[in-house]
């Protein structure tokens, strides 16, 4: 559906609607779109921890306050990326610098008391 009702010829000026190439109408996203904008962000955060052979899993909980903060009924998903990178970015950046998170690890995100917690277990074997 449109924000605008009807043609936007019938609202705009010909000489505005000449000036575009088209007129393009989207839909709101449904649950399931958000979800797919989540994957799709999280397999990038992934493909940037492959070179330190860091895994990185989230529980459904971690992945549905993931997608509640992301969407905004205004803005849609565009605030979700700034959500995954404040969140699990910085975080994990944060547990790498300190020693917490180390090459061979594999990361699982929860969410804990409200908040986000990151574990990391060892994939070494020695």
């Amino acid at each position: 559906t449109s924000n605008l009702p009807g043609d936007p010829r019938d609202f705009f000026r010909p000489e505005f609607i000449n000036r575009l190439d088209d007129i393009v109408r989207f839909r709101e996203l449904t649950r399931d779109d958000i979800d797919q904008i989540v994957d799709i962000q999280l397999e990038r955060l992934r493909r940037r921890l492959v070179d330190r052979r860091i895994g990185l899993a989230l529980t459904e909980a971690a992945r549905t306050r993931l997608a509640n903060e992301g969407f905004d009924p205004d803005f849609g998903a565009r605030p979700l990326k700034r959500v995954i990178q404040r969140e699990l970015g910085d975080r994990l950046a944060l547990a790498i610098l300190e020693g917490e998170v180390t090459e061979d690890s594999d990361v699982t995100i929860d969410v804990v008391d409200g908040d986000y917690r990151l574990t990391a277990t060892s994939t070494d074997d020695g």
